[in-house]
């Protein structure tokens, strides 16, 4: 390894210290818990995990090489939206679509993943609260946008509709699992909401499924 070599490992697991990673004993494996604003290029034999309301996951992979990862954002591009929340607090740029699509293809190319063979599944986007703007079907506008724009292959979607997700993600194999949440239960929001309203990462443990 080079020194190049070294500095972007260095700062790759700089990007990722903040992530929870955790031994399920049910699924045998490690996994890594995703927070709004998060992304994170799994290691070997991780599972990537995260929750769902407005928000969208992007589960992208180079299936090639095996290699993959997941973002979760909140908003589809910082245009328009003010880029500080509560006090003047920089907010993570990474809760907006465009920035945590490039963060986290940039960071799968920087591993050896080349764009012509990156594979896209997509999940979320429900419209989880009526006291909310339907932010769900921007996001879902945005990201089926970005991976057409991108010449990117769409594996598959599980978008919309009116109800919390958890997600489950093997980047090794690309299998993506979800469970639809009930409509009415409100802790599974809790952290977006929170999130939403309020600067900073969350830090409530998500229990995978």
């Amino acid at each position: 390894m080079d020194r190049s070599d070294e500095r972007d490992a260095g700062a790759a697991q700089s990007d990722f210290a903040h992530i929870q990673r955790r031994f399920d004993v049910r699924l045998n494996a490690t996994v890594a818990i995703l927070h709004p604003g998060d992304y994170y290029i799994g290691a070997a034999g991780e599972l990537l995990g995260t929750l769902l309301g407005s928000c969208i996951a992007a589960c992208i992979r180079d299936a090639r090489l095996a290699i993959g990862g997941m973002n979760h954002f909140m908003l589809p591009t910082q245009q328009g939206e003010s880029a500080t929340g509560a006090a003047g607090s920089a907010w993570p740029s990474t809760r907006f679509g465009d920035v945590a699509m490039e963060r986290l293809i940039g960071a799968l190319l920087r591993r050896g993943a080349h764009r012509a063979h990156l594979e896209v599944k997509l999940v979320g986007g429900g419209k989880v609260l009526d006291a909310l703007s339907d932010v769900g079907a921007r996001n879902i506008q945005f990201a089926r946008d970005y991976v057409r724009s991108r010449g990117l292959t769409m594996l598959g979607e599980d978008l919309g509709d009116r109800y919390p997700r958890k997600v489950l993600y093997d980047p090794h194999s690309g299998a993506v699992r979800v469970k639809r949440l009930p409509r009415s239960g409100q802790y599974q929001l809790a952290e977006e909401v929170r999130y939403m309203r309020t600067p900073g990462r969350g830090t409530d443990e998500i229990e995978p499924f």
